[in-house]
C-alpha cells in the first residue's frame, strides 16, 4: 500500500506546481500532457462531420435562401464589382472611398432608339448610398433577416419616370416617294397614297407582323430601313421619282419606354442589316446654341429629382406581395409562368389593376417571344381593360395608354392609334408631351391639317417646345412655307430637346435655306454630318448600308456592269425611237414630277419599272425596250430604283436634293441633247449628257440640273444595285 501511494504521488495526481507547468504546455519532462493525440482527432473528426451534415441539411432543406440574401446584399455593392464583399463593407465603415465605376450600356437599351423601349427590369437603388452609412453588422442583419423587398414594384416601374411621357424620341423616314409610301397595313386599314409625298407622315415598320423576318434597324435617328413595300398598288404614279428626301415620317417604334422590344425587327444575317452612320465628333456644336449633349445631361439631372410613378392603388398595396411574386417571373424572362401567374391574379382580384397590367406586360413579353400578332392584339386589349377598372392610378393610366398606342402602330393600326392618343390628351390636357404624341399620330395617317392645328395647341401652351417646334415646322415646309419654315426648324433643333437630334430636321432646314439662297445651309449639314446623320455633308441620304464605296461619279468599269451599259449604248436609238413614239401620242404617258424638286420649269416621266416591279402597261408602249432590260436583273431586280424615261423643257431648274438611300447607282443614257444649257452637278462637279452615251454617279450625293437649252432634253434612266452589296442584302432589303 505504502509503495502505491508513494508510486501515485510519484507519478500519479501531479502536484499544483505541475499543473501550472502544464497549463503553459510543459511538464517535467518537455512534453505536453492532457488530451491525447487520438482524444483530440476524435473530437476534430465529430466537430468536422457535424458541420459537413449541417451544411448538407442547409442545402437539402433550402433552409436559407440563398438567391435573396444575395440579393439584397448585392445592393450594398459599393464598389461597383457586382457583389457585397470586404471592400464594400471597408467603404461602408468609412475606412475607404467609394469608387463609381462607369455604367456599362445595357444591350437593351438604345436609342433605340431609337428608339426605343426602356424595361422596367431596371431596379432603382438610388437612395441606397445614403442608407449605408449605417454600421455592417445592421446591414447585413437587414438583408438576412427582413420581409421581401417592399419596393420590388415601384422601384421597377421607376425606371419609366420622367422620360415616358415624353413624345417618341425619334422616327423614320419612308422614302419611297413613289406614291406608295406605306407598308402594306393590317387588315382593315387602308394604304396611304399622297398627292405630294412632301406632306405626310408615314408608318415605318413593316406594320407589326411577327410572322415576317426583317432586318435589323438602323440607329434610332438614322432612319436606316425603308418601308418593304412589297405589294405595289396598280394606282402608283409612274413619274414620281424618289430623288429626294422628303418629309415622310415613320413613328420611331418607342412610343412607350416601358419595355424594350425589339419588335419588327429580326436579325436576319449580319449582312442584310442597314448600319447606322456613326456620329463623327461634336466640335462644332457651339453651332447650337444650347448643345444636345449639354441639354441631356441636364434633363437627366431634373429626371433624377421627379418622383417614380405611382403604380399601386389602395387595393394593390394590399397584394403587393403576391404582385411581386409575378413581376419576379417577368422580370426573369419566364413569360410563360408570369402569363399564368398574372392571370391567376387577375381571375382572383378583377378589380386589381396593377394585375391586369402586368398581365398585359406578360402578353405583350411573349407575343414578341412568339412572334405573335394575335397574342400582341390580347395584350393591346388588356392594355384598354386597365383604363377601363375603378381607381386606377394616373400614372398607370399613361403607361397603360401610351403602351396600347405604340402596339397598335406596331400593328398598323394607325386610327385606332389615334384614338388612344386622343383619349390620353382628353384625360391629361395639360400635359403636352401626349399632345406632340397626338400631332405625330395625325401626320401618320396624312392629316397635316390636325397636325398643324396640335401643334399650334403646343406652342400657345409652351412656346419653348423644341419637339412641337420642329415638326410645326416641317409642316410649313411641306406647304411650301419656305421662310415660315426656317426659324421654327432651327430654334427646335437649337432647343436640344428630346425628338429634334434627327436627320430628317437638318435635312429639311438645309434644304429650306438653300431654297432661300442662304449659305447657312451647308453649316448645318456640317452639324448634321458631324451628329451621325449624314455620311457626309454633300452625301445625305438616310437609307444606308455602312461600307458601300461612296463617290459622287462612277465608270462603268467601277460598276462592274459594262455589259448593261454597252446594251445600253448600242441600242440608244431603239430606245430613243420608243420613246419618242410615246411622247407622241394624243393621251400623253409622261407624267409630271411632283415632288417639289422644281424650282421653275417642265419635268415628266415615263416610268416602266420602279421598286423591282414591272410596269406592264408601260412596257406595252415600249416593248423592245423592256425585253432588252430583262436581261439585266442588277436593273429590273433593283428594289431601290426605277427605269424610266426623262424628259426636261426649256427653263427648268431642278433643286439640289438628295437621293434617299446609298444601295444603288444611276445610269442617264442621252437620248436627244441639245447641244448647249443642259447640265447637271453631283457634289462638286458639274456634267453633260452625250446622245448614246451613258452617265454614272451616286444620286445619294447632292445633285442639280438646269436645262437652259431652246429645246426639250429627252434622257433614259436606269437604277441599279450598288455594286458591293450581297445577293443576300439585295433580295431582303425593303423597297425604296
Amino acid at each position: 500500500m505504502a509503495s502505491r501511494k508513494s508510486s501515485r504521488g510519484a507519478g500519479g495526481s501531479p502536484s499544483p506546481g505541475s499543473k501550472r507547468e502544464t497549463k503553459h504546455g510543459g511538464s517535467k519532462n518537455g512534453k505536453k500532457e492532457g488530451l491525447s493525440g487520438s482524444s483530440f482527432f476524435t473530437w476534430f473528426m465529430v466537430i468536422a462531420l457535424l458541420g459537413v451534415w449541417t451544411s448538407v441539411a442547409v442545402v437539402w432543406f433550402e433552409l436559407v435562401d440563398y438567391e435573396e440574401v444575395l440579393g439584397k446584399l448585392g445592393i450594398y455593392d459599393a464598389d461597383g464589382d457586382g457583389d457585397f464583399d470586404v471592400e464594400d463593407a471597408k467603404v461602408l465603415l468609412g475606412l475607404k472611398e467609394r469608387s463609381v465605376p462607369a455604367q456599362p450600356t445595357s444591350p437593351e437599351s438604345e436609342e433605340t432608339i431609337q428608339p426605343a423601349e426602356k424595361s422596367y427590369v431596371e431596379s432603382e437603388h438610388k437612395n441606397a448610398d445614403v442608407e449605408l452609412e449605417e454600421e455592417i453588422q445592421s446591414v447585413l442583419h437587414e438583408a438576412l433577416h427582413s420581409q421581401p423587398d417592399a419596393d420590388l414594384l415601384t422601384d421597377d416601374l421607376g425606371a419609366v419616370e420622367p422620360e415616358p411621357y415624353e413624345a417618341p424620341v425619334s422616327y423614320e423616314y419612308d422614302m419611297d416617294v413613289e406614291k406608295t409610301v406605306s407598308d402594306p397595313e393590317a387588315p382593315g386599314d387602308s394604304e396611304l397614297t399622297l398627292e405630294d409625298a412632301v406632306e405626310h407622315y408615314t408608318e415605318d415598320r413593316v406594320h407589326g407582323d411577327y410572322n415576317e423576318d426583317h432586318e435589323p434597324e438602323h440607329e434610332k435617328l438614322t432612319e436606316t430601313q425603308g418601308t418593304a413595300v412589297e405589294d405595289l398598288p396598280e394606282e402608283v404614279n409612274e413619274a414620281t421619282e424618289p430623288d429626294e428626301i422628303i418629309g415622310d415620317f415613320d413613328i420611331d417604334k418607342e412610343l412607350s419606354v416601358e419595355s424594350k422590344h425589339t419588335e419588327d425587327v429580326v436579325a436576319t444575317e449580319p449582312e442584310e442589316s442597314e448600319m447606322p452612320v456613326q456620329a463623327e465628333d461634336y466640335s462644332n456644336d457651339d453651332l447650337v446654341g444650347k448643345s444636345e449633349k449639354e441639354t441631356e445631361q441636364d434633363k437627366t439631372g431634373k429626371a433624377k429629382k421627379k418622383k417614380k410613378p405611382k403604380v399601386l392603388n389602395k387595393f394593390d398595396k394590399t397584394i403587393k406581395a403576391e404582385l411581386d411574386a409575378a413581376e419576379k417571373l417577368r422580370k426573369k424572362g419566364k413569360v410563360e409562368e408570369a402569363l399564368r401567374a398574372f392571370e391567376a391574379l387577375v381571375d382572383q382580384y378583377p378589380q386589381s389593376p396593377r394585375a391586369r397590367y402586368g398581365k398585359a406586360q406578360s402578353e405583350d413579353d411573349l407575343a414578341e417571344k412568339m412572334r405573335s400578332n394575335e397574342m400582341l392584339q390580347k395584350a393591346i386589349n388588356t392594355y384598354d381593360e386597365v383604363v377601363s377598372l375603378p381607381n386606377v392610378p394616373s400614372d398607370l393610366i399613361k403607361l397603360s395608354l401610351k403602351r396600347e398606342a405604340d402596339r397598335q402602330q406596331f400593328l398598323g393600326r394607325m386610327r385606332g392609334s389615334l384614338i388612344t392618343l386622343q383619349k390620353l390628351v382628353q384625360l391629361f390636357p395639360s400635359d403636352t408631351s401626349f399632345k406632340n404624341d397626338l400631332g405625330v399620330g395625325y401626320l401618320l395617317i396624312g392629316d397635316n391639317s390636325n397636325a398643324k392645328k396640335v401643334y399650334e395647341e403646343v406652342l400657345s401652351l409652351a412656346p419653348n417646345d423644341g419637339f412641337a417646334k420642329v415638326h410645326y415646322g416641317f409642316i410649313l415646309k411641306a406647304e411650301n412655307k419656305i421662310a415660315e419654315s426656317i426659324p421654327y426648324l432651327k430654334e427646335g433643333l437649337e432647343s436640344g430637346d428630346p425628338g429634334t437630334n434627327d436627320g430628317r430636321f437638318y435635312f429639311h432646314l438645309g434644304d429650306a435655306l438653300q431654297r432661300m439662297g442662304d449659305k447657312e445651309a451647308y453649316k448645318w449639314y456640317e452639324l448634321g454630318y458631324q451628329r451621325g446623320h449624314f455620311a457626309s455633308v454633300w452625301q445625305r441620304s438616310l437609307y444606308n448600308v455602312k461600307g458601300l464605296k461612296a463617290q459622287p461619279w462612277w465608270t462603268a468599269r467601277e460598276t462592274g456592269y459594262t455589259e448593261l451599259v454597252k446594251s445600253l449604248e448600242k441600242n440608244w436609238k431603239l430606245i430613243r425611237d420608243e420613246g419618242l413614239a410615246v411622247m407622241d401620242k394624243k393621251r400623253s404617258l409622261f407624267l409630271p414630277e411632283d415632288e417639289n424638286l422644281r424650282e421653275k420649269g417642265d419635268w415628266s416621266q415615263f416610268t416602266l419599272w420602279q421598286q423591282g416591279r414591272k410596269n406592264e402597261n408601260a412596257c406595252k408602249s415600249v416593248p423592245k425596250t423592256c425585253a432588252l432590260l430583262e436581261r439585266f436583273p442588277e436593273a429590273t431586280g433593283c428594289r431601290r430604283g426605277q427605269i424610266k424615261y426623262s424628259i426636261m423643257h426649256p427653263g427648268t431648274h431642278v433643286w439640289p436634293h438628295t437621293g434617299p438611300t446609298n444601295c444603288r447607282l444611276r445610269m442617264h443614257l442621252g437620248l436627244v441633247i441639245p447641244k448647249e444649257g443642259c447640265r447637271i452637278r453631283c457634289a462638286q462637279e458639274n456634267r453633260t449628257w452625250e446622245e448614246g452615251k451613258v452617265l454614272i454617279f451616286d444620286d445619294s450625293f447632292e445633285h442639280e440640273v438646269w436645262q437652259d437649252a431652246e429645246n426639250y432634253r429627252l434622257i433614259f434612266i436606269v437604277d441599279v444595285w450598288h455594286p458591293e452589296l450581297t445577293a443576300q442584302q439585295r433580295r431582303t432589303l425593303p423597297a425604296i
